[in-house]
Order: structure tokens, then C-alpha cells, then sequence
């Protein structure tokens, strides 16, 4: 198999089912989750390296892998006729996951700087790509027909991954640094 085809020398990529150039807002959404997926990958790396507490985390970053690609497939179509990937019962896993790791975090009231573990560092870059991806998504919309559940399924993503990096230093008891000029943001909730 070759891996270069050559069909791109001139700007242009394949959608599914068309031809756009590698400029195109859905090439530059879809190129984000891809490295997205890559820092998952990274972190699941790290997870395996140094940090034994966290196998559900590294569980669940084998699935998202799996979903950011279905995102990516989602986004990649140039017709509408096609059945989409991503769906509503894939963002309420996810906020399921969440509300278990904040549950579990220690309570905080301001920013937190991105930090702590290498696995939590990790996480925060994903969490951060997730929301480049997600703007670029938002652009998308405005030209093309989408599946909204992706748009909805990384707004959720990087709620988790910042809820995982918590829970990466939690476990491994590295506190999280709070940002010393925050307002107080982040209001408990009443028992």
C-alpha cells in the first residue's frame, strides 16, 4: 500500500463523496479533532507509564478515541444522504463521567491552572484543543448541514476532559493550582 497517493499536490483533499481544498473549514474541523485524538493518545500513554489509578480514565480515552474519529466521519461528508456516527446516548456518557469525577474531585471556587500529573497536563491540552474544534465546528454549521450531535458532543468533551485532569491529580495527590486572581466561579452545590 502506498501511503502518498499524490492527489493533493494542488491544495484539494476527498470529502466523502466530493473533492475540497485543504483549506476548507470542515478539512481545518475535522484536522483538529484528528490532533485532538493524538494528544489522547498521549495521555493514554502516560497513563499506562506512571499512573495505575486511572484505569477507568484510560478506559474511557480508548472510547473517545474511537468517537473523535466518528466525529471526524461525521464532519467529512460533502452530501447529506449519509446515516451520521455520533449520538445523543455518546454525550450522556460522557456527562455521566463527569458528574462522577467532579463528585470526587476536591471542591474548588476558582480557575485552576493547567497542571499536575503529566497524564493531567495531558488532559488539559485536550480539553483545550477540544475547544478549537468546537469554534471551528460552529463555524461549519453557519455553511454546511451537520450532525448536531457532534457540535454538542465536544462542548461536553472538554467539561470531561477538564473533570478527568481533576481526578488525574486527585488520585495521584497532586493538588491543583488555583489561578490567584479568579473570582469565585465555581459555586458548590447545596446538600
Amino acid at each position: 500500500m502506498n501511503i502518498y497517493t499524490k492527489t493533493g499536490d494542488k491544495g484539494q483533499t476527498s470529502l466523502i463523496g466530493g473533492r475540497v481544498n485543504k483549506d476548507d473549514i470542515r478539512v481545518e474541523a475535522y484536522g483538529t479533532i484528528d490532533e485532538l485524538n493524538g494528544f489522547v493518545g498521549q495521555a493514554i500513554y502516560q497513563l499506562d507509564e506512571t499512573e495505575t489509578t486511572l484505569k477507568d480514565v484510560k478506559e474511557e480515552l480508548i472510547t473517545i478515541q474511537h468517537e473523535l474519529f466518528d466525529c471526524g466521519s461525521d464532519l467529512a461528508f460533502a452530501k447529506d444522504d449519509h446515516p451520521y456516527k455520533v449520538t445523543n446516548d455518546m454525550i450522556s456518557v460522557l456527562e455521566k463521567r463527569i458528574d462522577v469525577y467532579m463528585s470526587e474531585a476536591p471542591a474548588i471556587e476558582r480557575f485552576i491552572l493547567p497542571g499536575g500529573t503529566p497524564a493531567a497536563t495531558t488532559l488539559h491540552i485536550c480539553r483545550t484543543i477540544t475547544r478549537r474544534a468546537e469554534r471551528l465546528v460552529v463555524g461549519v454549521q453557519r455553511e454546511y448541514k451537520i450532525n448536531a450531535a457532534v457540535l454538542q458532543y465536544l462542548n461536553r468533551l472538554s467539561d470531561y476532559f477538564f473533570a478527568a485532569a481533576r481526578i488525574a491529580n486527585a488520585r495521584e495527590n497532586v493538588q491543583d493550582v488555583e489561578y490567584i486572581r479568579s473570582a469565585r466561579v465555581f459555586k458548590q452545590p447545596k446538600k
